[in-house]
């Protein structure tokens, strides 16, 4: 195993077909990523001649930020065998991606580049730059990183003002933890992470008792969607958080931007700025 970074690269040592041999340029020439979060930076640096299939996540329109683009695209549900028909010179995987699959790719002597979840927005620009070194183009890499530089500062509070609390409150109760990518981009972004007056110490469920009792000065709620369950749905919808209203700002946060990082920090940035602007009206 090579470790390069947050990159651990694989590959088995039992015969198999042989995967596609990379281009002229030495690049892959056949790349399926099995991660959706892999997706969204693949797309950007990749040529798209380069990509075998993305993961079928990232098709879908309420958790995805491109679903248009990846619906164009080939995709698989993750499986050993879908992935062997590919003839795939890499594979990119997460942690969460499936063992099996992995363990059959590594037996298989496919070409594996298994990447970590990012925890800062500096773990998350150094993964851009590891896929865009894994597919052959770097530079492409560098310019995504200081776009996404770019707009994380133009998202930055202007000096002297004091962060509102915040709470990024998804269906289910669901809030990220301190030492999260979430975590650092609401301190960049002007916002005072709340989780922790409600003793959350890492990711979790904050008790909408808790919420309602203290609640934030802003709260980031996530959308209802088809299929959602309905206990879910309701804590969100809560009349009790209308009790509260007078003292909490209430602002859309799309569950699709929690838990990506790459591009999606783009949208993030600008999502929490929107946010922050609304609360410091508020205050006015």
């Amino acid at each position: 195993m090579l470790m390069a970074g947050g990159l651990a690269m694989t590959a088995g040592c039992s015969a198999a077909p042989a995967p596609s041999a990379p281009g002229s340029t030495g690049r892959p020439q056949r790349i399926v990523s099995l991660n959706p979060c892999l997706d969204v930076i693949l797309v950007r640096v990749a040529d798209r001649s380069q990509i075998g299939a993305l993961s079928h996540y990232a098709r879908e329109d309420y958790g995805s930020t491109i679903a248009d683009i990846a619906r164009t695209l080939p995709f698989t549900y993750e499986t050993a065998e879908e992935v062997i028909a590919l003839r795939p010179d890499l594979v990119m995987t997460g942690k969460h991606s499936s063992l099996a699959t992995r363990n059959a790719l590594d037996r298989l002597n496919i070409p594996t580049a298994l990447f970590g979840v990012p925890e800062s927005v500096a773990e998350s620009l150094e993964q851009v730059r590891e896929v865009a070194r894994a597919v052959g183009h770097p530079e492409r890499g560098e310019a995504l990183v200081a776009e996404i530089e770019a707009a994380i500062e133009a998202a930055a509070p202007p000096p002297g003002l004091t962060p509102p609390s915040a709470l990024v409150y998804l269906p289910g109760g669901f809030a990220s933890g301190p030492g999260t990518l979430m975590d650092d981009m609401m301190t960049r972004a002007g916002l005072r992470n709340a989780v922790g007056r409600y003793g959350l110490t890492r990711t979790g469920n904050v008790p909408l008792e808790l919420v309602i009792a203290d609640p934030p000065e802003l709260m980031l709620s996530g959308e209802a969607y088809p299929g959602a369950p309905s206990w879910a749905e309701r804590i969100m919808e809560h009349p009790a958080l209308n009790r509260v209203a007078s003292r909490m700002r209430k602002a859309v946060f799309p569950e699709r931007l929690l838990f990506c990082g790459g591009p999606v920090l783009i949208q993030t940035a600008a999502a929490l700025k929107r946010a922050r602007e609304a609360a410091y009206q508020r205050q006015a």
